[in-house]
């Protein structure tokens, strides 16, 4: 069973991700789905923007993928990355990457709109280790 990394970018609309009622309704839709299509993943918001990669067989990701973009609650849909992985690094359906400003920070950028395929991954391994 071969398994890919998706990473992507967009634009959060409206009060999405913008507090914490927003982010808990937000995991709990999807941690429910991301369950039943066997998708782990992790999400972050920053300042209007969201980060997220999931893993999980190119099928159920190419699923995933089509319900994000039609999602009114995100613009401007960006993968950064999409490639096969060895093996899961993420182990939950549904978690939140806290503190997303000390990840930037780490990475030197101030933003999730300049975060680059290479700068999501190292992102996502500063999370991990955490």
């Amino acid at each position: 069973m071969l398994l890919y990394r998706v990473i992507y970018a967009s634009e959060a609309v409206g009060t999405t991700g913008s507090s914490t009622l927003s982010i808990a309704q937000i995991l709990g839709v999807s941690e429910p789905n991301n369950r039943r299509d066997h998708l782990t993943s992790c999400i972050m918001f920053h300042r209007g923007r969201i980060l997220q990669a999931i893993e999980g067989q190119r099928v159920d990701l190419e699923r995933l993928m089509r319900r994000l973009e039609a999602d009114p609650r995100h613009m401007s849909l960006n993968i950064l990355s999409n490639a096969p992985i060895a093996m899961r690094r993420l182990e939950a359906p549904a978690i939140l990457c806290a503190d997303p400003a000390t990840l930037l920070q780490k990475i030197g950028l101030p933003c999730i709109s300049l975060v680059t395929a290479p700068a999501a991954e190292a992102m996502l391994e500063l999370s991990l280790a955490a």
